[in-house]
């Protein structure tokens, strides 16, 4: 079994051993599960439980390989731009991939403008920009998709998530560059003005004697008429 497994009804199965099961004779490596998304508020949309129960699924999951003595993995699927999700929740899927430790490849869009129970009106990120910016958050860390990570990042108040800490997303772009300098600047030994270091101040030094010995074994028509 590569797909296809409801992690919510197997928790409900209390009575059996399905998942030990499962972990034991029917995984290769493998498991693709779709919790589809980490906020409770887009899940309660989809129609889905809370991110809580999914967490409870892959806990008792990874104790029954371990059980089992396999070292298998659980592969989620997520969704970008689904009804109710907004650029705060966007960044908070985004925050959640990041802990996991690995970016998915694939995502996937969805959209529609009502709650099909209600006939509500739900928040739909329709337009193209935004969709992308979403999808761009789920993999922050292709170079490509940095613009409109940062952009997103901005839009949503979650500058914190820029920066050089381990929790961040991205790096400041310009800060990146200062730094290059600044490193450049300290291999060259041209540090700060006070001339503690000297280095340059040694290097202009021997460049003016040089330059004033040119200067004056510099050969004229006039002296050389006059040495004979």
């Amino acid at each position: 079994i590569r797909s296809g497994i409801r992690f919510d009804y197997v928790l409900e199965d209390t009575k059996s051993h399905f998942l030990q099961e499962l972990a034991d004779y029917h995984v290769s490596g493998q498991l693709r599960v779709a919790p589809e998304h980490v906020a409770d508020k887009v899940l309660e949309k989809m129609g889905k439980p809370s991110h809580k129960v999914y967490l409870e699924f892959l806990k008792q999951y990874y104790a029954c390989c371990k059980k089992s003595g396999k070292e298998q993995y659980a592969v989620p699927y997520f969704m970008s731009s689904h009804p109710g999700c907004g650029l705060k929740e966007a960044v908070e899927l985004a925050e959640y991939i990041r802990d996991m430790g690995f970016m998915p490849e694939q995502v996937q869009d969805y959209y529609t403008g009502l709650d099909p129970r209600t006939m509500e009106k739900v928040y739909v990120p329709v337009k193209p920009h935004e969709k992308n910016m979403q999808r761009a958050l789920i993999q922050y860390r292709r170079p490509e998709n940095r613009k409109l990570v940062e952009e997103a990042l901005v839009r949503a108040g979650r500058q914190d998530l820029i920066g050089f800490g381990p929790k961040c997303l991205i790096r400041p772009y310009d800060g990146r560059r200062t730094q290059k300098a600044e490193n450049l600047k300290t291999q060259n030994g041209h540090i700060g003005n006070n001339g503690k270091n000297g280095r340059g101040n040694q290097n202009q030094q021997s460049n003016g004697r040089q330059q004033k010995q040119h200067m004056g074994k510099k050969k004229t028509i006039r002296n050389v008429h006059k040495k004979r």
